[in-house]
């Protein structure tokens, strides 16, 4: 029993087997099949890469020979051009050498002139010595034979040129002066006009007199007070007069400082407003007023810097250019009169090339001495500088303030700026105002002046006293001496008259030749 176990054991170990085996040799040569054909695809595949190989090798052999062929004919050119470069350049330096021994021929040359421009030189120079020695000799001889010293013959001989030869050098003078000064003053003019152009601003008089509404005319009575007093008192504190008249609804409060006005205005009007009127609170509302009348003018000081782009300056001196608000002259606001400088300068300045900024703050403080005027001793010029001075403003600004006037030579362009927009600005129409009385009395002084001069025939002041016109006898005055008359009259006005603006003073000299036929 055991040995059928075992011999069907073997036997179905080698069935098994033999399936195993049928099993692995059927699927071992569809691989070997699969492989075969991915073989003999490579085969072909390689077959082609040798073909393109040799297909390259071929190209490349191609490709060699044609690169030998450029080769030799870039070689051939190169040596060809680089032939003609050489014949070239020989050709350029025997061209140079030639140019060199030429510039060779030439130094020796100059230098050749030159030794001999020292040498004419050197006899020229002696030349002049001896004709200045005998110059010295004719010269002396003609002394010793004149009896005249060389000072007096040269004197004598000027007087007899100027004599003769007055009239056509006055002639040409006289044309030179007037093509320039037509020139400069068309230029100048068109600078002004185009400034004054840009700049347009409000034309307002200041007057001395200020008019305060009232509810109703029984105010009046309150106003006044018993026997006087609340008048009398506010009148007291405020340095103003009250003027009550017949006028209905309405009173005047009178006086040439506006700032006082102003502040009596405004304590008038809280007065009123609040119906307690008795010196106790009238002195309480004018300090108040006061006060308030202060801050305004700091604030008017700060408008005005801010406006013209100036920074830096102390609350003092704003307050001091704030105060020009309340100041007036010749009815022209002095504040504003100072901004519209400013602005016209600045124009001027940046057309001419001068420093506007400098330009800007001399205007702005050219009067700042009319703050003070009423309360320091001193014109507002002297009191200006000093302002100035002890508030640290630059060394050229206080210049032109002092110059504005010329009460010094004026040394900068800057200075020309600040007095031509100072007489632009107060001599423009509206700007300023007077009295008849006033007018009349500056009108009569012009012509005064101009007649005072020996030679005057008649003056006339005209253009409401912006130019007089002088005529002379033409007898007793020369040209030359029509010119001196002129610039005479002219320092007269400025040294001994007060004006607004400028004058031009007009000398004309009419010569009339008559004879009578018979």
């Amino acid at each position: 029993m055991p040995t059928i176990i075992i011999y069907l054991v073997i036997a179905a170990g080698f069935a098994l087997g033999v399936l195993v085996g049928g099993f692995w040799f059927s699927k071992n040569k569809k691989m070997s099949q699969a492989l075969l054909t991915q073989i003999r695809e490579q085969e072909k595949e390689v077959s082609n890469l040798q073909q393109k190989a040799s297909a390259a090798q071929n190209a490349i052999k191609v490709a060699e020979n044609e690169a030998r062929v450029a080769a030799k004919e870039i070689i051939s050119e190169a040596k060809i051009r680089a032939s003609e470069a050489e014949s070239k350049i020989e050709a350029e330096q025997a061209r140079l050498e030639e140019k060199e021994k030429s510039l060779d021929e030439k130094v020796k040359e100059v230098d050749r002139q030159r030794t001999s421009l020292a040498d004419k030189e050197k006899n020229v120079e002696e030349m002049r010595g001896e004709l200045s020695a005998a110059a010295q000799q004719h010269r002396k001889a003609l002394e010793q034979v004149s009896k005249l010293s060389e000072e007096e013959a040269r004197k004598l001989l000027w007087a007899e040129l100027e004599e003769e030869f007055s009239g056509f050098y006055a002639e040409q003078l006289k044309r030179l002066k007037a093509e320039k000064s037509a020139e400069y003053e068309e230029d100048a003019k068109n600078l002004m006009v185009e400034a004054i152009h840009r700049y347009a601003s409000e034309v307002a008089s200041e007057s001395t007199a200020t008019i305060v509404q009232l509810p109703s005319d029984d105010v009046k009575g309150k106003i006044i007070g018993k026997e006087g007093r609340n008048i009398t008192t506010f009148e007291q504190l405020t340095g103003v007069d009250i003027v009550i008249d017949d006028t209905p609804g309405a009173i005047i409060i009178s006086g040439f400082d506006l700032a006082r006005r102003y502040v009596a205005k405004l304590a008038m009007e809280k007065l009123i407003k609040d119906g307690r009127i008795q010196p106790a609170r009238i002195e309480e509302v004018v300090e108040k007023m006061k006060e308030e009348v202060g801050k305004m003018m700091l604030e008017f000081g700060k408008r005005a810097t801010a406006e013209l782009g100036i920074t830096g300056y102390p609350q003092d001196l704003m307050k001091i250019i704030g105060r020009l608000r309340f100041r007036t002259s010749y009815g022209q606001n002095i504040l504003k009169h100072s901004v519209e400088m400013a602005n016209i300068g600045r124009m001027l300045a940046e057309e001419i090339g001068a420093d506007a900024r400098t330009v800007v703050e001399a205007c702005l403080l050219h009067d700042v001495g009319k703050a003070l005027d009423h309360e320091v001793a001193g014109t507002h010029v002297e009191i200006g500088v000093e302002i100035c001075k002890r508030f640290k403003i630059r060394p050229e600004v206080i210049h032109c303030v002092e110059a504005h006037h010329e009460d010094v030579p004026m040394q900068s362009p800057e200075a020309f700026i600040v007095a031509a927009v100072d007489a632009i600005s107060g001599a423009r129409p509206g700007s300023r105002k007077e009295s008849v009385e006033a007018y009349i009395k500056r009108l009569k002084e012009l012509e005064e002046a101009a007649k005072s001069f020996e030679g005057v025939q008649r003056a006339f002041a005209i253009s409401a006293g912006r130019e007089i016109r002088v005529y002379v006898d033409a007898a007793k005055v020369t040209d030359l001496e029509q010119e001196k008359l002129a610039k005479n009259i002219t320092k007269k006005i400025e040294d001994e008259l007060t004006y607004p603006g400028v004058i031009k003073v007009n000398v004309i000299r009419d010569r009339r030749i008559i004879e009578t036929a018979k």
